[in-house]
């Protein structure tokens, strides 16, 4: 099936303002994922054809130095103004980058987030940068969205913060925080609709190449269990199940990787877990596959496989003792779960 953009449903007269004006502030080895995934959804969506013309979005890069703020690639973006005032803007939007890289902004930059935050105006915070948000204090009695490799960094450094692991990004009120990657993609196309129209941002989406539109009630992919587990040989254990998903693992050579024996892999593992390692092994297997069948319109035999299994009608079985019901109608339960979700959640306050 071709899907085609309607030009005729963007307004051919252009606005004597953009319509979206959007200020970026980078940190220090911030992700250029992230940045180049919002930026080019802005510029896609700006104007008619693709020149690159910021008519209907405008976005500027803010640094209150001049020199070239570095990504964590090593790639370089020159700043294009300083820190604007708010009354120039409707978002400024923090996009982080290595968390354990430094302090990531300087004292101007938190002084003017917090000055910025003081006021009725709405701050987005993506992948790290909501970390700088909450050093700036504009985040008290927020609920942060962050991405599960992030989570128990961001426990562990601001643990009076109610923190989401679990969606694409979050609205709170006027603040909005974003795991990055694939939700990076989602929020700039729920900014563009709420802000142009709705084909502006599907035209951005096919652009880009993004198969669907994905809104802030979608889930973010399954997490890493080891980055949530404190006890240095429980991580050491779990690391190597993790690392081989896709093929079966033998557990005697697991332990003798990590210098245990068979019976203390066991007995770590139901310690921790409840289960033996075979089971939880199991569990992580079916966690990956979870996500694909509920998001996603791949063949289930495919998932099977990707999963370690090798035909589908095992996996169902097990697939079925896990979640409860078969592949097919937990994607269809999870579909109109999802539709319903989209239709009475609003997205922005």
């Amino acid at each position: 099936m071709l899907i085609s953009f309607d030009a005729q449903a963007v307004p051919r007269v252009l606005p004597r303002r953009p319509l979206l004006r959007m200020g970026i502030i980078l940190a220090e080895r911030f992700t250029l994922c992230a940045f180049a995934t919002l930026v080019d959804h802005l510029r896609v969506a700006a104007d008619e054809g693709h020149q690159s013309r910021q008519w209907r979005v405008k976005w500027s890069i803010m640094w209150a130095r001049k020199e070239p703020i570095s990504a964590s690639c090593g790639a370089r973006v020159e700043p294009t103004s300083s820190l604007s005032s708010p009354e120039e803007l409707d978002y400024v939007m923090m996009v982080g980058g290595v968390p354990r890289a430094g302090t990531q902004v300087d004292e101007v930059t938190l002084r003017y987030l917090l000055q910025t935050g003081a006021t009725s105006f709405s701050l987005i915070g993506i992948r790290t940068g909501r970390f700088v948000l909450c050093r700036a204090g504009v985040l008290q009695r927020r609920r942060s969205r962050v991405s599960w490799y992030h989570y128990q960094d961001f426990r562990e450094r601001f643990p009076d913060h109610e923190v989401v692991a679990h969606r694409l990004f979050l609205p709170d009120g006027l603040r909005i925080t974003c795991a990055g990657g694939a939700g990076t993609a989602a929020l700039a196309a729920s900014l563009l609709e709420r802000h142009l129209v709705h084909a502006a941002a599907l035209k951005a989406d096919q652009f880009l190449l993004f198969d669907r539109p994905r809104g802030a009630c979608d889930a973010q992919p399954h997490a890493q269990i080891a980055k949530c587990v404190d006890e240095s040989r429980v991580r050491r254990t779990l690391f190597p199940m993790e690392k081989n998903l896709t093929q079966r693992l033998p557990f005697r050579a697991a332990a003798t990787e990590l210098g245990i024996s068979v019976r203390q892999l066991e007995r770590l593992c139901r310690r921790h877990f409840g289960v033996g390692p075979a089971a939880l092994y199991r569990q992580m297997r079916m966690r990956l596959a979870h996500w694909p069948i509920e998001n996603t319109n791949r063949p289930v035999i495919e998932i099977a496989i990707g999963a370690g299994f090798n035909d589908d009608a095992h996996f169902s079985r097990q697939f079925k003792g896990t979640c409860g019901l078969l592949p097919p109608r937990r994607r269809r339960w999870a579909h109109r779960s999802s539709a319903t979700d989209r239709t009475v959640t609003r997205v922005f306050e």
